[in-house]
């Protein structure tokens, strides 16, 4: 029963992640910041969808915070400072697929706070 439950979940998230990607895209001067959240961690990249490279990327794991709101904040600040050594300040944000709240919100505040503009 939990197994089918969980399929169905990560079913509609890849339904979400696949419309929203239908509509954005990344350039070098304004790249797609993806996010992906895992029971245990959090992690984040700026992405150039025109050449297919990474700018900037974060991972929670190699920070050593786990996934929760609070240490989301630490990661997104984190980001919000490798994107400003690279000279990017504005964005698109992609959710992958997470509903707004919790974790990527936090997240998403932490880069607002920093200065990033999406």
């Amino acid at each position: 029963m939990l197994k089918s439950i969980q399929r169905r979940k990560n079913k509609l998230r890849i339904q979400r992640k696949r419309r929203v990607r239908g509509k954005i895209s990344g350039t070098v001067e304004l790249p797609r910041l993806s996010i992906f959240k895992s029971n245990r961690y959090v992690s984040a990249q700026a992405i150039d969808d025109i050449s297919g490279v990474t700018l900037a990327s974060v991972s929670g794991q190699k920070l050593g915070l786990k996934a929760t709101r609070e240490d989301a904040t630490k990661v997104g600040i984190a980001m919000a400072d490798a994107l400003k050594a690279k000279n990017i300040e504005t964005i698109v944000f992609d959710r992958n697929g997470y509903l707004y709240h919790g974790v990527v919100a936090s997240f998403a505040d932490a880069l607002r706070e920093a200065g990033i503009k999406f």
